[in-house]
C-alpha cells in the first residue's frame, strides 16, 4: 500500500552527441601515435633539461615563466619512471629506453585534445547554436599548428586549455540567474578562478586573459548593483574570493611546491643571494650554513655584491697594480688593484679591523660591528687596506678609483676609513649579520660609496669587474650593496699563519633558515629582472609575420629518409580567421550604429559578449608581443589564434541571423540607408518590431517618400 503511494523517481539524462563526437576526434588526433618520433623535437630539448632537474630535485631558474607548466611536464616524467639521465643536448637526439616518451608527451596532448570540446562549449555559452559550436570545434580540430604543438612536450596546449576553461566556467556562472545561483553555480566561478591562476602559473602570457576576464566580471558586477533580488555584498565577496584570492593563493602554492621539490644546489645558484644559496642542500650551503652570525672586529669575510649584473662577484684584490698610465693617456695612482671577481678565490677574503686597535684577531667575547661603526678592511693575502681617493677610476672616470693602499712615499695619504651603513636594519644600532645584512660601505673622507660599476677591466686587470667609489649616490642600488657570504672568526696575527687559515674550510657554529616568502620574493624578482641573452634564431619571427603565416618552424628532420615535422598553420583557417576578425569589427560598428538609432532587433549579448571574449581574447594574447624584446616564434601566436578561429562560425551565425530574422531584402536596404543617412527628413524613428512587420511595398514607399 505504501509502495504504491511512493512517487516515481525520474532520471533525466541529456547527451550532446556533437560534443561527444568532437571530444573523441580531439583525443584521436592529439593522442594517436604521440611516441613518434622517438627523438627530441625542437623545444623538447629545453623543457627536457628542466624536467631532468625536477626529477633530480636540483634548483634552477627559468626566466621564461612560472613553474606550473614545468611541474606538469615533470609529473608525466615521474609517473613514467624517468630517472632524469638524458643529455637533452641537441634536436633530433634519439631517446633511449629509459626515457618514457609517451608519458612525457601525454599531458600536453590531453590538454590539446580537450581544447576542442572547450571551444565548442565556449561558443554555446556565448549564446550561439550547437551547430555553430560544432563548426568552431571542427575548425580547432583541423588546425595543423594546434595539432602539432599539442603532440609534443611543449606548453602552449596546456596554456590554451586553462584559458578556455576559465572563460567557459565564468560564462556558465554568469548565465545562471543571479538570485538563483546554487552551490553548483558558485563551483563554476571557483573553477574559473582556479583556471585563471593555473594559466598564469603556466606562462605569464596567461595574465592578460586573466585581466580580460576580471574586467568582464567587474562590468557584470557593476550591472548587478541595485538589484533588490541579490545580495550585492555577498555576490561581490564571492567574486573577489574566487577570481582574485584563489588565483593569488594558487600562484604562491605553485612556487611553494617548486621550492620544496628543488632543495638541492644546482647550476643557477650563483644568480641567487648568499642567503638563498645557503638554504639549499649542497654547494654553498656546505660552506655557509652554521657560520658565525654576527660580524665582529677581527672577522675574516668575503663580500659579495648584491648586484648580479653582469654576473655575481666578490670584492677582490691581488698582487698587481693599476698601470701608471691608461691607454687614453690618463694617469692612475699605480696602487694595488681592487676588483670584483666572479669566482670564489682565496684573494676574496678581507679582515674587518678596528681603526683604534692593531689586533687582527677576534676578541673573547667578540665585539660585534654595528650600523654606523667606522672600520678598516684589510686584504687577507696582501695586507693592503681598502682605500679610495680623488683619482679617476680606470673605466668610469666620473667615479673614484678604489685600491689597496701602497705607501710610495708621495703626497697621496692613506684614506682607508669606511662607515658601515646597514640598509635593511631593523634598528639604529643593529648588528652586521652574516648573509642577512645588506651593507653600504661609505668612505669617511670623501663620502663616496663602494660600488660595482659593472664594466670589465682590460687585460691588465685580467678582465675582472671594476669597483669604484661613487660620490653621487641616489636611492637603493644593488650595485652599492654588499653582504658577507663566507665568514670566520680570525684567530691569528701572523701573516703566514693567516694565509694558511684563509685557505682552510670555514668553521660552523650557528645555523639559520630563510622563510618561504623571502625565497619566493627573491626568486620572483630574479625571474622578472634577470634575462638570458636572446640570440637571433633562424626560425624566429615577428608578430606581423604571424597574421599572414609568413613563417614556420622546422621541428624535426629524420636523419636518413628526410621525413620532417614543421609547425605550420592551415592556410584556409588562417585566412578565414583574419577575414572574420575584420568582418566582426565592421559588423560591431554597424551594430552600435543601429543601437544608436534605436534599432534593437539583434540581442545585445549576441554581439558584444562574443566580441569581448573572442576578439578581446585574440587582442590580449597577440598585441603584447609588440612590446616584447625577447626572441619570438610562431607558436607564441597559438593562444590568440584559438580565440580568433572561434570568430569564424560566430560571424556566420551573425549573418544567418540577420538574413533570416523575418525582415525582407527591401527592408534591409532601407535599414542600411536608415543607419547611414545623415538627414532624417522629419520622419519618426521606427522600432525593430515595426520594421520586422513591414512588407516590401511599404518599405519601398517609405524609402521613395524620403527620396
Amino acid at each position: 500500500m505504501l509502495a504504491s503511494l511512493t512517487p516515481p523517481i525520474t532520471l533525466k539524462l541529456e547527451l550532446d552527441v556533437l560534443l561527444l563526437g568532437v571530444t573523441f576526434l580531439g583525443l584521436l588526433t592529439r593522442l594517436g601515435g604521440i611516441q613518434f618520433p622517438k627523438a627530441a623535437v625542437f623545444d623538447e630539448v629545453y623543457y627536457g633539461q628542466l624536467v631532468s632537474l625536477y626529477v633530480k630535485q636540483i634548483f634552477f631558474i627559468d626566466e621564461s615563466g612560472p613553474p606550473l607548466g614545468h611541474m606538469v611536464l615533470a609529473l608525466g616524467a615521474y609517473l613514467g619512471g624517468f630517472d632524469g639521465n638524458f643529455a637533452w643536448n641537441r634536436i633530433g637526439a634519439e631517446y633511449p629506453s629509459n626515457v618514457p616518451v609517451w608519458n612525457l608527451r601525454v599531458i600536453p596532448a590531453l590538454a590539446g585534445a580537450l581544447c576542442v570540446p572547450l571551444g565548442y562549449l565556449l561558443v554555446v555559452e556565448l549564446g550561439y547554436s550547437h551547430h555553430t559550436a560544432f563548426v568552431a570545434s571542427l575548425l580547432l580540430l583541423m588546425e595543423n599548428s594546434l595539432i602539432v604543438q599539442s603532440r609534443f612536450m611543449l606548453l602552449e596546449s596546456v596554456l590554451i586549455f586553462f584559458l578556455l576553461l576559465a572563460m567557459v566556467s565564468y560564462l556558465r556562472f554568469y548565465k545562471a540567474p543571479q538570485w538563483l545561483v546554487s552551490s553548483a553555480g558558485w563551483a563554476w566561478l571557483v573553477l574559473s578562478g582556479f583556471a585563471c591562476g593555473s594559466a598564469v602559473g603556466v606562462k605569464y602570457m596567461g595574465l592578460f586573459t586573466y585581466l580580460l576576464l576580471l574586467g568582464l566580471a567587474s562590468v557584470h558586477m557593476w550591472q548587478l548593483i541595485g538589484d533588490r533580488n541579490l545580495s550585492t555584498v555577498r555576490s561581490g565577496a564571492g567574486r573577489l574570493l574566487a577570481l582574485v584570492l584563489i588565483p593569488v593563493l594558487l600562484y604562491l602554492g605553485f612556487f611553494y611546491v617548486h621550492l620544496t621539490l628543488l632543495y638541492r644546489s644546482g647550476p643557477h645558484d650563483q644568480m641567487m643571494s648568499s642567503a638563498f644559496q645557503a638554504s639549499l642542500e649542497g654547494g654553498l650551503a656546505r660552506i655557509t650554513q652554521g657560520q658565525p652570525l654576527e660580524v665582529a672586529y677581527g672577522s675574516q669575510v668575503t663580500l659579495r655584491s648584491l648586484s648580479s649584473k653582469p654576473v655575481p662577484c666578490w670584492l677582490h684584490s691581488h698582487k698587481a697594480n693599476y698601470p701608471i698610465r691608461y691607454e687614453n693617456g690618463r694617469g692612475s695612482s699605480h696602487q694595488q688593484q681592487v676588483t670584483c671577481y666572479p669566482f670564489k678565490d682565496v684573494n676574496n677574503w678581507w679582515i674587518i679591523k678596528d681603526p683604534g686597535r692593531q689586533n687582527l684577531g677576534v676578541s673573547s667575547p667578540p665585539r660585534p660591528v654595528r650600523h654606523g661603526d667606522i672600520v678598516q678592511l684589510l686584504h687577507g693575502m696582501t695586507s693592503r687596506f681598502l682605500n679610495t681617493h680623488d683619482v679617476a677610476a680606470p673605466i668610469s672616470p666620473h667615479s673614484q678609483e678604489v685600491s689597496g693602499y701602497i705607501d710610495f712615499n708621495v703626497s697621496m695619504p692613506l684614506q682607508n676609513l669606511w662607515k658601515v651603513d646597514i640598509a635593511n636594519r631593523e634598528s639604529e644600532r643593529d648588528i652586521w649579520k652574516t648573509i642577512l645584512s645588506e651593507v653600504r660601505l661609505v668612505h669617511v673622507n670623501t663620502s663616496a660609496v663602494l660600488k660595482l660599476s659593472g664594466a670589465s677591466l682590460p687585460d691588465w686587470g685580467f678582465r675582472q669587474l671594476e669597483v669604484v667609489g661613487e660620490k653621487i649616490y641616489k636611492g637603493y642600488q644593488q650595485s652599492a650593496l654588499w653582504n658577507v657570504e663566507e665568514h670566520r672568526y680570525g684567530r691569528t696575527e701572523e701573516q703566514k699563519e693567516r694565509e694558511v687559515e684563509l685557505q682552510s674550510p670555514t668553521q660552523t657554529d650557528v645555523s639559520r633558515n630563510l622563510s618561504f616568502m623571502a625565497r619566493f620574493m627573491e626568486l620572483q624578482w630574479k625571474m622578472l629582472t634577470v634575462k638570458s641573452e636572446d640570440s637571433e634564431h633562424k626560425y624566429s619571427s615577428s608578430p606581423l609575420e604571424w597574421i599572414t603565416m609568413d613563417t614556420n618552424i622546422a621541428y624535426w628532420l629524420h636523419p636518413s629518409n628526410n621525413a620532417q615535422i614543421h609547425l605550420i598553420g592551415n592556410l584556409v583557417t588562417w585566412v578565414l580567421a583574419n577575414i572574420a576578425l575584420a568582418g566582426y569589427g565592421l559588423l560591431t560598428l554597424i551594430y552600435l550604429l543601429r543601437r544608436r538609432r534605436k534599432i534593437e532587433d539583434i540581442p545585445e549579448g549576441m554581439c558584444l559578449l562574443a566580441g569581448i571574449v573572442c576578439a578581446g581574447g585574440w587582442a590580449v594574447n597577440y598585441l603584447p608581443f609588440f612590446m616584447m624584446e625577447k626572441t619570438l616564434f610562431l607558436y607564441h601566436y597559438l593562444p590568440a589564434l584559438t580565440f580568433q578561429i572561434l570568430i569564424i562560425p560566430i560571424l556566420l551565425e551573425f549573418f544567418f541571423f540577420f538574413l533570416s530574422s523575418g525582415i525582407n531584402f527591401s527592408v534591409k536596404l532601407f535599414l542600411v540607408y536608415h543607419i547611414f543617412s545623415p538627414i532624417t527628413y522629419g520622419y519618426p524613428e521606427l522600432s525593430s518590431d515595426q520594421l520586422s512587420g513591414l512588407r516590401w511595398r511599404e518599405s519601398w514607399d517609405i524609402l521613395l517618400r524620403k527620396r
